[in-house]
């Protein structure tokens, strides 16, 4: 039998192939699946990739709204209710509810300062992790759950030097709102597993729907959820998140130009080339579902997405040693970034250089939370 080729097909599936190979007696040549898709990725240029010209970010909006916000807001009442508040010495914390992008209910953990509004605001999102008894509560210390906060708690020690995010920016002073993604948390059940990800996808795809959409979806109606309190200032909303979050926070950064004035991005961020490498997470299929827009690739790079934020500010966390990202996609997706802010609002364009891989560290939170007072030190 040869040696199975090398090309952009996950090296798990090529071995799988081969081993088929091997069992018949006249099977066909697979070198040629490689070649083809080794082909297909050498010719691979976004329509809408970034161009300074005048219309290219209301096109690239629309067009990227069209895939990924599906199927969107469609502006039905929130119909928020609080189900449960805690003191918390200097701020509140509410468990609530209220009606999502499909008519669902969905629970979601609020902080609120103690002090009078109206309050900046931060929609906090989580990661993916293949973890999926908790979602929100990676961010907020969830409210009468200890079997939740126990689990939480290790995940927040593990990514976050023990520190709840929600907590120290409600002690900032924001409001802060978060949300279980779809498949997580109070939204998933308690036998789901990484490997029952691409059943979803596949189920919510032979409903015309996608699972990244869905996600999306939501996110958008969290965000006008937390505008909409009156606690808090509309005019000083960002949008903050860790990995799977990251990309969820720039995004609806990018498509909600009028609704969110800044965005933190923690270690996502890299150009499609570099995550369609032999062996790449996003080759896997599974986890990949959660963030992947049918279409979108054709029309933009995941840079060209995040582009869509300029002339609004953006911080964005990336590591060397982030072995889920390689560090050469990842600078190039920061160069194809920097393009887009240029002149007077070129600072607001910052990115920070962590030297500890996939996490967050205190460190990096405390600098998170400076350039949030910065940007938010006077109603806009």
């Amino acid at each position: 039998m040869p040696d199975s080729p090398e090309g952009p097909l996950n090296p798990a599936v090529s071995r799988r192939l081969w081993a088929v190979l091997a069992l018949g007696a006249a099977a066909p040549s697979w070198a040629g699946l490689d070649d083809e898709v080794r082909a297909h990725q050498a010719a691979y240029r976004p329509r809408l990739a970034w161009q300074p010209t005048p219309g290219w970010a209301d096109e690239a909006r629309a067009v990227a709204r069209r895939l990924v916000q599906q199927p969107g807001d469609d502006g039905a009442p929130f119909h928020p209710d609080t189900l449960a508040t805690e003191d918390r010495g200097d701020h509140w914390a509410e468990r609530l509810q209220f009606t999502a992008t499909l008519g669902q209910r969905v629970g979601a953990l609020h902080l609120r300062p103690k002090a009078p509004g109206p309050h900046p605001a931060v929609l906090l999102l989580h990661d993916h992790g293949a973890r999926f008894d908790i979602g929100k509560e990676k961010l907020i210390r969830p409210i009468g759950d200890p079997a939740r906060e126990t689990a939480a708690r290790a995940w927040v020690q593990r990514y976050f030097d023990g520190v709840w995010l929600g907590e120290r920016l409600v002690r900032a002073g924001h409001a802060v709102l978060a949300i279980d993604a779809l498949g997580w948390g109070e939204r998933a059940r308690p036998d789901f597993a990484r490997d029952d990800q691409q059943a979803l996808a596949a189920h919510l795809q032979q409903l015309g729907l996608s699972w990244a959409g869905l996600i999306a979806s939501d996110d958008l109606r969290a965000l006008r959820c937390l505008r909409a309190q009156a606690h808090v200032d509309p005019q000083r909303v960002a949008t903050m998140g860790f990995s799977m979050g990251a990309l969820r926070a720039w995004q609806l950064a990018a498509l909600a130009p009028e609704e969110v004035q800044a965005c933190v991005a923690a270690h996502w961020m890299c150009t499609r080339e570099g995550l369609l490498r032999p062996g790449g997470h996003t080759l896997q299929g599974q986890s990949a579902y959660a963030m992947l827009h049918p279409g979108l690739a054709a029309e933009l790079d995941h840079p060209d997405v995040a582009a869509l934020i300029a002339p609004r500010p953006l911080l964005l966390f990336a590591s060397p040693t982030d072995r889920l990202f390689p560090w050469d996609a990842v600078q190039d997706g920061l160069r194809q970034l920097s393009r887009a802010w240029s002149g007077p609002k070129a600072a607001n364009l910052s990115v920070r250089i962590t030297p500890d891989g996939h996490r967050l560290g205190e460190g990096a939170q405390r600098q998170a939370v400076a350039w949030l007072a910065a940007c938010f030190q006077s109603p806009a």
